[in-house]
């Protein structure tokens, strides 16, 4: 089995890239710490046996690894969940209390994805979802602590991007493993100035005011680093939180201006990535805009969606 393009952190962290779609977009981490490991996030069924083929790589015996900790249950997170437990005997699934449920019976699951993508995008995307046995779920409360061998590990709910979603504060690197709501910051797009970050408002639970407490909460921790799902480790944590917070408050502006348009999909989906384009042009951004357009095409896609969803629930409840 080939070896996922992984890198080496401190503190006994490894990124490791699930290759999602392209290199650089999707990312799990292994913690390993005095015997004991765990994996935070998992990919897609797709992405399991390259994982497998890592710990093997590194030496950790399969039964070593203590927890499974997806951030959230969208599949490129967590669709691979199952199939990663049956591989590691004495793992537990560490999942926010939204999430346990549709873990143990992905039914619901599968048919929301297959209702955005059809079946076969969704087959080829993320490949077969397996139940975990609710005996081997651990529900991780808002303030659950995890001790991994005296490495302290806490869980908060961290809503905003979707209300299934925690983060997990790993004390000893004084840094937030944030899955999607810190935003995505692909590495192509680095400069001068270091990351891009933008908000990532996949349907279908948009929440701007919970999103904006999250970052306060977030940052009331003085973190030193995130580390993204989509994608690795970044510093300069209270710059990126502010410019999150401005992206996000631009997304409803572009959202609400638009609300009533015809076609008003394709034109959010546009201006959210004419918007895009801008700031990295002021960013001095050295990449051909036909490749920044495809880097961005699937998120800028499922943005789009996500705001046309939350305008709706706004709509109706004006």
């Amino acid at each position: 089995m080939k070896l996922p393009a992984y890198k080496n952190l401190p503190h006994g962290i490894t990124c490791i890239d699930t290759e999602q779609q392209r290199q650089g977009m999707a990312a799990c981490y292994l913690i390993r710490h005095e015997g004991i490991a765990a994996i935070i996030e998992c990919g897609t069924a797709h992405s399991v046996p390259s994982l497998l083929a890592l710990l093997d790589k590194k030496s950790i015996p399969r039964d070593q690894v203590a927890y499974v900790m997806p951030t959230h249950v969208h599949l490129d997170h967590a669709g691979g969940a199952g199939a990663l437990m049956q591989a590691l005997p004495n793992a537990k699934l560490v999942m926010h209390p939204r999430g346990a449920p549709h873990m143990i019976d992905p039914t619901k699951l599968l048919a929301g994805a297959t209702a955005v993508y059809g079946a076969a995008a969704v087959q080829k995307m993320y490949g077969d979802m397996v139940p975990v046995p609710e005996s081997r779920v651990i529900v991780a409360e808002d303030g659950f602590k995890l001790d991994l061998n005296g490495r302290e590990l806490e869980f908060i709910h961290t809503p905003g991007h979707a209300g299934h979603h925690y983060s997990i504060w790993d004390s000893l690197s004084r840094g937030f493993f944030t899955g999607d709501t810190f935003g995505l910051s692909y590495r192509e797009f680095d400069g001068p100035d270091g990351p891009w970050l933008f908000p990532t408002t996949t349907p279908v639970q948009f929440d701007p005011q919970a999103w904006d407490k999250t970052i306060d909460r977030y940052l009331s921790f003085a973190p030193q680093r995130m580390y993204l799902t989509h994608y690795g480790v970044v510093d300069n944590v209270a710059q990126l939180a502010e410019g999150l917070r401005k992206g996000i408050r631009q997304y409803v502006h572009i959202a609400e201006k638009l609300a009533r348009s015809p076609h008003r999909h394709l034109m959010i989906k546009e201006t959210l990535m004419k918007q895009a384009l801008h700031e990295l042009a002021a960013r001095d951004c050295d990449l051909p805009e036909l490749r920044c357009r495809m880097l961005l095409e699937a998120d800028m896609e499922l943005n789009a969606q996500g705001l046309g969803i939350w305008l709706d629930k706004q709509l109706k409840a004006a």
